[in-house]
């Protein structure tokens, strides 16, 4: 398997993190989709395990685990496809797992972190087990080379240093409170928590939850080494359906030239 780090997706400048729900609506439409959500400019792929329970996410990310699981979309079904895309090299950039701890103790955790290790798999990140008993799955990931991806929200406040100490990857920094979801308005203090990460670690920050428009990407990567978009794609797919392909592709690449173009204003300035 390519040797491929979590860190390569920042090392061109500010990254596009392009989230997907797994086998929504089927896993051949994701197999396809990868490889052209990094054509587009995706500079890091975030793939969610379809789960019953996702608590972390709003209606549209919801309704696309319905979707993936009423297509019989199991984790194994998602290990076999992103095997198939590493090993025919149409996906070159880092792809991390957004799932939560149960399926990972279904699945065994040492088989889990096997399989990521085996499948390309980079980074995980597991919005139901808090900073402070990532120890669950350390160990078993360590072994395996997957970094436990740390996330901050406005509400870390204090623990916001501490977590970026000892985060691995990337941070990710969740802009607003609630469940992911399309937002008109981001109105959290971005920058006094990235300040706060930037006194602790050089580790890349990346913020998502809301960001939906090319300038709301543009103005979050500004403030940070990158944007995460995951209900705005998701809800193209919902729409669309096998057809989405075109349409996610063209949203992805007005999303990194508003990123990008953020950038050239901040070289020139």
């Amino acid at each position: 398997m390519m040797n491929i780090k979590i860190k390569d997706a920042f090392q061109n400048g500010k990254a596009l993190i392009a989230f997907v729900t797994g086998g929504d609506p089927d896993i051949e439409t994701t197999e396809k989709l990868l490889p052209a959500m990094e054509e587009a400019g995706a500079d890091l792929i975030e793939i969610g395990i379809p789960f019953s329970d996702p608590i972390a996410e709003g209606v549209v990310i919801q309704e696309a685990n319905e979707r993936a699981l009423s297509k019989g979309c199991t984790t194994d079904h998602l290990f076999d496809m992103v095997k198939r895309v590493r090993e025919s090299g149409k996906v070159t950039v880092p792809i991390v797992y957004l799932t939560y701890a149960n399926p990972i103790y279904t699945y065994g955790k040492e088989k889990f972190m096997a399989k990521c290790e085996e499948c390309g798999i980079n980074g995980i990140i597991v919005p139901d087990v808090p900073f402070e008993e990532k120890n669950e799955f350390l160990a078993e990931a360590t072994a395996h080379n997957v970094d436990i991806i740390s996330m901050i929200a406005p509400t870390s406040e204090d623990r916001i240093i501490k977590i970026a100490k000892e985060a691995k990857g990337f941070l990710y920094v969740v802009s607003s409170l609630g469940v992911t979801g399309v937002r008109s308005k981001i109105t959290t203090d971005i920058d006094s928590m990235i300040s706060l990460v930037r006194k602790a670690s050089d580790i890349p920050a990346a913020i998502g939850f809301g960001i939906s428009t090319p300038d709301q990407a543009a103005n979050m990567a500004q403030k940070s080494d990158g944007a995460i978009v995951g209900s705005a794609i998701v809800k193209i797919i919902g729409q669309y359906g096998k057809d989405c392909i075109p349409y996610v592709q063209e949203y992805i690449k007005s999303l990194k030239e508003a990123v990008r173009s953020e950038e050239l204003v901040e070289k020139v300035s």
